[in-house]
């Protein structure tokens, strides 16, 4: 596995065209090959099939925003359009797939609405919206929450119930998809004004972590059977003593389940976290993300490096991964790519 394909997605002001391919040489160690492999607007975020065969990206059209699906190219990772479905108003800024690719999900920040979708299981195609939900509600602060406004929608691990994540509420959304229609059978309350962004789940214990936007923190929670969550823990992502604004982005964890990683936005980092029996956290050290505004990062397929994405400087930067300690150790910074968004890999 010395070369590894991944795929880039970025806001298209400026130079940026759309999404962008790249290959991690994991010989040399270093990231090349960067190049424009779809044309399209703002592919802020997009998200690659369990069965490597499709992309499916946020999109913008005109006045209209929505869903596009590609077919992926085996041999070259080229991208092939497939079809899309567009709404007026704003574009979604997440989107997720289940494990089969039947259904799509995303999530509408700018609406407050969390989408489903059904695709079709043999050529990929995005058929349609099956359903949509609606957010409402504010939180105290009135400059970002004064009205919903849903940065995450996905699917917890058994794929029983999709799960929204709403900076605006501060309310974590949990809907069950019976008939392809999303309803709401639970909602967890963050703490007011943390503007909790994304979730992730612990690969084998019933544990989920929030990274909050507003607060800079990781909220840990219990996940139960019937969709709810409670709060186990909740800690900081940047220094005590931090006086500039930070606005936390994204969070993964490793597959192992022993470290948890989340973006700083401001401080301009990225926090590395060790897990304990339970779940919890224990900070491991703040590495510096090498640019300005890291809005995601992924591990990659080996879970020997991680790729971040710093938006506003407009490169990608390569770490060497201790998978002992969850340390991380910069191995390049230099890779060009314009208003870098999303990263995921194939494999």
């Amino acid at each position: 596995m010395a070369h590894i394909k991944g795929y880039i997605g970025t806001y298209t002001k400026g130079d940026s065209k759309g999404i962008y391919s790249f290959t991690l040489n994991t010989d040399k160690q270093q990231i090349e090959q960067v190049e424009v492999v779809a044309e399209l607007e703002n592919p802020t975020y997009l998200t690659v099939s369990d069965d490597q065969k499709f992309v499916y990206t946020v999109v913008k059209k005109g006045m209209q925003g929505g869903l596009a699906a590609y077919q992926i190219d085996p041999s070259t990772g080229a991208l092939t359009f497939i079809n899309e479905e567009l709404a007026d108003g704003a574009s979604p800024c997440h989107v997720s797939v289940d494990s089969q690719t039947k259904t799509a999900f995303t999530a509408n920040y700018h609406k407050g609405t969390a989408e489903m979708y059904e695709i079709h299981a043999e050529n990929g195609s995005i058929v349609r919206t099956l359903s949509q939900a609606q957010h409402e509600g504010t939180g105290p602060n009135q400059d970002r929450q004064e009205k919903a406004h849903t940065h995450y929608f996905g699917l917890t691990p058994d794929e029983k119930y999709a799960v929204a994540v709403d900076l605006g509420t501060d309310t974590i959304y949990t809907y069950t998809k019976k008939n392809g229609k999303l309803e709401l059978v639970h909602s967890f309350q963050a703490k007011p004004g943390s503007g909790p962004r994304h979730i992730s789940f612990h690969p084998t214990k019933p544990v989920a972590y929030v990274m909050t936007e507003l607060s800079s923190e990781v909220i840990v929670l219990r996940y139960f059977e019937d969709g709810h969550f409670e709060e186990a823990q909740t800690i900081s992502t940047i220094p005590s003593d931090l006086t500039k604004n930070n606005q936390g982005s994204a969070i993964h964890v490793s597959s192992d389940g022993q470290f948890v990683y989340a973006g700083n936005r401001g401080h301009d980092s990225i926090a590395v976290f060790k897990t304990d029996a339970d779940g919890q956290l224990r900070l491991v050290e703040i590495t510096s993300s090498e640019g300005n505004w890291p809005r995601d990062f992924v591990l990659d397929p080996t879970e020997s490096f991680l790729v971040g994405s710093n938006q506003e400087s407009s490169n990608l930067v390569l770490y060497k991964r201790d998978k002992e300690t969850g340390r991380l150790t910069v191995l390049q910074s230099d890779i060009t790519v314009p208003h870098p968004v999303c990263v995921k890999f194939l494999g």
